[in-house]
């Protein structure tokens, strides 16, 4: 009889070296030395006057944020099935807006559409939509509609290019549709595999939001500004960067949630 197979042994939990260590302990002073200087600056004048100002231009970045890229994944899946099409015209036409808008600063973007347009103010009054280019909130989330839209579309069609050719051919010998195939079987999969690339999307536009203070938006780092100039005060730029990673951990923290629910079949 022949003796039991032992199981492998599980290998060995790294530990961290030194360099590791000294970067963690210089983060861990950093944020300790971050904490004390805004103990010591705490002024409470400071935080009753331009408090409300600060929450008004945080939800001012999050509904542009959201927004802009909700419109920009609706664009995005046209743009999509383009770059995958057959039709050449289709084909090239998604490549150039996605090089154009991936291979241009957004603040050229936003300068193009903000104060370009305004030369063509003519055109939009006789179709009626100058209303909407007059004004430096809608230009805003135009410009980031646009810019997003190139990079969600990449994403998509790198996720669904990642799903097995296999599974549209499971779904046509169930005589399933290719709407049907793709809508049931080929999304969902591919939004597993473009949730991480989603969120990092929409981590960066949070911070790239910024830029629209430049043309007079009263977002966050726009409040910050206007603070900023009255008091001369640093630690103004302090609390928008407290709020800004605020955002950016509470979206990692709703990612990981997602991809756990998301996976949770795949674990058992």
């Amino acid at each position: 009889m022949s003796a039991p197979i032992a199981a492998p042994l599980a290998p060995p939990k790294p530990r961290p070296g030194l360099a590791g260590l000294v970067a963690l302990g210089l983060i861990a002073l950093a944020g300790i030395g971050l904490v004390y200087y805004l103990v010591e600056v705490w002024n409470p004048e400071l935080i009753a006057r331009y408090g409300p100002l600060y929450l008004k231009g945080l939800g001012t970045t999050i509904s542009l944020v959201l927004t802009s890229f909700v419109f920009g994944a609706l664009l995005s899946l046209p743009i999509a099935f383009g770059r995958t099409a057959r039709n050449p015209l289709a084909r090239g036409l998604a490549f150039v807006f996605v090089y154009f808008f991936r291979g241009t600063p957004l603040i050229a973007q936003i300068f193009l559409v903000y104060y370009g347009f305004g030369q063509f103010r003519g055109f939009f009054e006789g179709i009626g939509l100058w209303w909407f280019f007059r004004d430096a909130w809608y230009c805003a989330a135009f410009s980031l509609s646009l810019n997003t839209a190139a990079y969600q579309a990449e994403i998509l069609r790198g996720a669904v290019a990642s799903v097995p050719r296999g599974q549209w051919e499971g779904g046509r010998a169930l005589g399933l549709s290719r709407g049907v195939i793709f809508r049931k079987v080929i999304l969902p999969q591919a939004m597993i595999v473009a949730l991480r690339p989603y969120a990092n999307e929409i981590i960066l536009m949070v911070k790239a939001s910024a830029i629209v203070a430049i043309i007079t938006v009263y977002d966050l780092l726009g409040e910050t500004r206007r603070a900023y100039s009255r008091t001369f005060d640093f630690q103004t730029y302090i609390w928008a960067a407290v709020l800004y990673l605020m955002i950016v951990e509470a979206l990692r923290h709703l990612t990981d949630f997602a991809e756990r629910r998301l996976t949770r079949h795949l674990k058992r």
